[in-house]
């Protein structure tokens, strides 16, 4: 079933991420990090155990949702298609966007920037806390539009596949192309945790949202990226990587005073902790 498509893909994604790290020191001039590497393929497995377990009930919810669409979208048409590419990349800038602005998301996503160098192994560095958090639920809306749910996890999975390529530092600026879609320079300033390159270029495929709303940012030679989170996780175990802001926020929350406050640290921005983790 489509929403699995990425379960079938990761042993090939995983390969590929090796056989980087065996030339890594001929590209970059520098030791691979291993030790990182050997941890996104333990949280990558994780994530996929529980995709296995998980998956067919958020499906079941789609379908759901599904039955209830005022219209449908052909999907046998070439416009339908295309309309359909267009909208999971509308949707999951929003959803990526949400998820670095509100913490209860970004508990999940800090797994995926917890690297502290960009390399392929990065791109299956993802969280286990979705289905927890949330995360599927503004993709609901397609469903809803008319877009058969067969069709959207397709759509997604071919947009996550598409993004396993941008996470490297040895593909240099692309021209023009840099204007259009995501490429592995405008995903470097995603990752990085400099002041200037926070919170931007939120696109999957593509950067044409980012531009419409503001959030673009072109990788600036004069700056380097500094990859990892602005507060370092020093551990290569992967429950450790998976949990550790989970860990955090709930500790804030347990801390705060008033309701007020516990909201604030549950749903303000990712930086809205009591104090330094």
């Amino acid at each position: 079933m489509p929403q699995y498509i990425l379960l079938w893909a990761l042993p090939v994604l995983i390969t590929i991420g090796l056989l980087e790290a065996l030339l890594w020191r001929r590209l970059r001039g520098t030791a691979y990090p291993w030790g990182e590497g050997a941890a996104s393929i333990g949280v990558a497995v994780g994530q996929a155990v529980k995709r296995l377990l998980a998956g067919g009930l958020v499906f079941a919810l789609f379908m759901a949702v599904w039955q209830v669409r005022p219209w449908t979208v052909p999907l046998d048409t070439v416009w339908g298609v295309a309309l359909l590419i267009l909208a999971v990349e509308f949707v999951y800038y929003w959803h990526h966007r949400l998820h670095h602005r509100v913490r209860w998301f970004w508990a999940t996503h800090a797994v995926h920037h917890s690297p502290k160098h960009l390399t392929f192994l990065t791109a299956v560095r993802l969280g286990w806390t979705s289905e927890v958090s949330g995360g599927f639920l503004p993709f609901l809306v397609l469903p809803l539009l008319g877009f058969h749910p067969v069709g959207v996890f397709a759509a997604l999975a071919l947009n996550l596949l598409y993004q396993f390529w941008i996470h490297t530092e040895t593909v240099p600026r692309l021209g023009w192309l840099e204007y259009v879609l995501n490429t592995p320079s405008n995903h470097r300033v995603h990752h990085a945790s400099n002041d200037r390159y926070l919170d931007r270029n939120f696109g999957g495929m593509l950067v044409v949202f980012d531009r419409l709303f503001g959030t673009y940012e072109p990788e600036a030679p004069e700056e380097p990226c500094r990859y990892g989170l602005t507060t370092p996780v020093h551990s290569i175990n992967p429950v450790t990587i998976a949990f550790h802001e989970w860990g955090h926020m709930l500790r804030d929350v347990r801390r705060a005073r008033g309701w007020r406050n516990r909201l604030r640290m549950l749903f303000g921005p990712p930086g809205a902790s009591l104090e330094p983790h």
